[in-house]
C-alpha cells in the first residue's frame, strides 16, 4: 500500500468516527498522544485525546440522525518519509469543521498527530 493510500484510509477511519460517534475508530486514527485544539474558541481549546474522546462518548452521532455525510479530503502533503498534513472537511450538526490534521508515521503505521480545526455554523 503507498503512504497516500495510507493516509487517506486513516483519514476515511477519521470521517467514520465521528460520524458514529465511535471512539474506537477514533482511537485507531489519532496517536494516544495527539492534541486536538481550536482557537475559534475563548480561551483557546486544547485537549488530549482521553478528554477529548470522553466528549464524543457523549455526542449524538450524526449517523443517529441520519444527516447526510459531509467530509471530503481537500489536500495531503507530505513531508519527507515520516510526516504528513492534510486539510479535510466535515460537518456535525449544523456546524462544519475545517481541519487542519498532521500526521505521522511511527513503523508501518499512520496516525493523526495534531487536529486544528475552524467551526463556522451553517445556514440551513
Amino acid at each position: 500500500m503507498s503512504d497516500f493510500s495510507a493516509v487517506t484510509g486513516v483519514l476515511e477511519t477519521y470521517f467514520d468516527g465521528l460520524y458514529h460517534a465511535d471512539i474506537e475508530k477514533l482511537g485507531i486514527a489519532f496517536h494516544p498522544h495527539a492534541i486536538y485544539a481550536t482557537a475559534d474558541e475563548t480561551p483557546l481549546l486544547y485537549r488530549t485525546m482521553d478528554e477529548y474522546f470522553s466528549v464524543v462518548t457523549k455526542r449524538v452521532s450524526p449517523a443517529s440522525r441520519d444527516e447526510p455525510r459531509r467530509d471530503s479530503i481537500d489536500a495531503i502533503e507530505f513531508a519527507g518519509e515520516n510526516t504528513a498534513f492534510a486539510r479535510v472537511q466535515c460537518s456535525i450538526g449544523a456546524k462544519d469543521f475545517v481541519d487542519f490534521l498532521t500526521l505521522v508515521r511511527t513503523g508501518d503505521t499512520w496516525r493523526i498527530m495534531a487536529k486544528v480545526f475552524h467551526i463556522t455554523e451553517r445556514k440551513t
